[in-house]
Order: C-alpha cells, then structure tokens, then sequence
C-alpha cells in the first residue's frame, strides 16, 4: 500500500549541485516524518537528512551540514533533498524513507523505495 518513488540522481562533477526528489503513495502520506538515507558500496545504510510532518524539526548528518537542505510539499505528496558542493564522498544509492511517526526525524522508518544513484568523479 505504501511506495516511494525516487529521482533526480546523476553523475555530476564534484562541486555540482542535484536535487532529488521523491513521491510518497498510500494512506499515510505526508503524515509522517520523511527523510533520506544513503548506502555506499561495503557501508551500511545512514541517514542524511530528516524532516518532520510539518517542516519545522529537521535533521542534518554533520557530513553534508551546510550543503544540503531537505524539505516537503505535503500537497505533492513529495520530499525533496537539494544537494549542493558535492564531493566523492557523497557517491551512494540515495533512499527516501518514511518513518513511524510525525516527529520522529531520526527514526524508526519502517518503508524505503528503490533508490537512485548519486556519482560524484573528482
């Protein structure tokens, strides 16, 4: 019943700037606390960023603080992650997430979708 649908990633240079993008569908869309995680090859799945029901907690990663910004259109239905001054470091699979509750930016999140791949070449 419930899916989340990525896109908007790319190869880009470092320095370059991406913005993703994902669609939540089901009934519990836009009533929970959204964010997006990352998973680079041999390293296990982090959080990146969250952002409550509302927009008014969100949660940044120290890595990309100051370099990337998470928000919502609960009217779309969508999150959106703007990712600016990329670097290698930043090259993974980039997971949207749902999460339990309205407020709970750094988890539990019980749903993902499929992902999309962020390639940052120096």
């Amino acid at each position: 019943q419930v899916q989340l649908v990525e896109s908007g990633g790319g190869l880009v240079q470092a320095g370059d700037s991406l913005r993703l993008s994902c669609v939540v569908s089901g009934r519990t869309g836009s009533n929970s606390a959204m964010g997006w995680f990352r998973q680079a090859p041999g390293k296990e799945r982090e959080l990146v960023a969250g952002i409550s029901r509302l927009g008014a907690i969100r949660y940044y990663a120290d890595s990309v603080k100051g370099r990337f910004a998470i928000s919502r259109d609960n009217d779309k239905n969508t999150v959106y992650l703007q990712m600016n001054s990329l670097k290698p470091e930043d090259t993974a699979v980039y997971y949207c997430g749902l999460a339990e509750s309205p407020t709970a930016v750094r988890g539990p999140y019980n749903y993902w979708g499929q992902g999309t791949q962020v390639t940052v070449s120096s």
